[in-house]
């Protein structure tokens, strides 16, 4: 009995160790069940706390987009406005004035324009086409009486306006586009003007005059131009349109405004316009004629400035261009030593023709007209011709007689 009973507490105990064994066991896998799931509950909360804050941060980004200003809603432009209030009546616009401010030291004013640097207080001179550049001369040849003369010439040019009349344009939207140039020109400039109806009657009045004293070599708006010893020939040629009906007319106005050397009739060059769409309850005619008043209105700053640039241009490299007609001329050996004599007096002399009854000179000098004159009286005398006179003077064109 006693080794069955031993027996048999034999296989309790080993039943028992293997019974906590297996609970040892199973304690572990839970364990590690355990931890498998903390893990992944961690991480599930590590992801989630990543995630939002991302998805936080995007939310941040998009509302300060959102929050951005919108861009600024563009108006109409400066100059719309001011056409808009010139066709209207309701204000004029203040349109930057062309007048330089004078330097201090002339040769410093010369020195810009020979090299091409712009003079200080005015504005860089615009592009305008056609333009043929010439080749300066050192600024410093220019004599300090000689630069003065310049500066004051290039502040003082003087303008005459007046349409292609063979445009088409309607004579009232032609008298309207020169009135408003005009009206520039005295506004901002300072300048005094010929009238619209005053260049009709000088037309009328100067024809054979213009007839016996040019033959019709240039057309009588230049001619009357270099009469009223005009620097500058502005010539407008326009075309109109107009559209809409009664009580809403639209109009609108394009072309150019030529500019020409008054002395030579050369053309300088051009500056392009093209008015805003302009309104008038009144009348198609109403309509075209604020359109095309904006537009030269608009244009005219351009062309002075350009206007000057090119007379610039110009003068400086040679001086002014002086006409000398001089009639009775049979000898050519005489005229050759006048040319010489006229030559040591002014900047340069080039003889355009010769023959027996009339030659013809370009003089270029950095002087005013009165001792262009007194120039040309002491060459003819010293070259053998002391009874010459004066026939015509027109502008900056001298016609004399030798007497002979």
């Amino acid at each position: 009995m006693s080794k069955k009973y031993g027996t048999a507490q034999v296989c309790a105990l080993r039943i028992g160790s293997s019974q906590r064994l297996m609970n040892r066991i199973t304690i572990k896998i839970i364990l590690a069940s355990n931890k498998k799931i903390f893990d992944n509950i961690i991480n599930m909360k590590t992801n989630i706390i990543v995630r939002s804050f991302l998805i936080t941060a995007m939310i941040i980004i998009g509302l300060a987009g959102c929050a951005s200003p919108p861009p600024p809603v563009k108006g109409p432009s400066a100059e719309s406005q001011q056409a808009k209030n010139i066709v209207q009546s309701t204000s004029t616009p203040d349109m930057p004035s062309s007048l330089p401010v004078p330097t201090q030291d002339p040769n410093a004013t010369a020195k810009g324009i020979v090299q091409g640097q712009p003079v200080p207080g005015s504005s860089p001179p615009l592009a305008a086409t056609p333009i043929q550049q010439t080749t300066a001369f050192a600024s410093d040849a220019l004599t300090p009486d000689e630069a003065k003369f310049l500066q004051t010439y290039l502040n003082r040019i003087s303008y005459l306006v007046y349409y292609n009349e063979n445009s088409g344009l309607d004579p009232q939207l032609a008298k309207a586009a020169v009135s408003q140039a005009n009206r520039y020109l005295i506004e901002k400039l300072g300048l005094s003007v010929i009238d619209f109806d005053q260049i009709q009657k000088n037309k009328k009045d100067q024809m054979s005059a213009y007839q016996s004293e040019t033959g019709g070599s240039i057309d009588i708006i230049t001619y009357i131009a270099q009469k009223l010893n005009a620097d500058i020939y502005l010539e407008i040629d326009a075309k109109t349109s107009f559209g809409g009906g009664p009580g809403s007319w639209s109009g609108s106005a394009q072309g150019s405004m030529k500019i020409f050397d008054a002395s030579t009739a050369a053309l300088l060059g051009a500056i392009s316009f093209l008015s805003p769409q302009t309104f008038s309850p009144v009348s198609s005619d109403a309509a075209m004629m604020n359109a095309i008043a904006g537009a030269v209105w608009l244009a005219m700053p351009k062309v002075t400035e350009q206007s000057k640039a090119l007379m610039a241009s110009s003068v400086a490299t040679r001086g002014v261009r002086y006409e000398l007609i001089l009639q009775n001329t049979p000898d050519a050996k005489s005229i050759a030593q006048f040319q010489r004599n006229l030559s040591k007096k002014v900047r340069e002399v080039e003889q355009l023709s010769y023959a027996p009854g009339e030659s013809r000179f370009a003089l270029y000098a950095f002087m005013p007209a009165s001792r262009i004159q007194d120039a040309i009286y002491e060459a003819a005398s010293a070259a053998g011709f002391p009874d010459s006179y004066l026939l015509y003077m027109r502008g900056r064109s001298y016609t004399f007689n030798t007497g002979l």
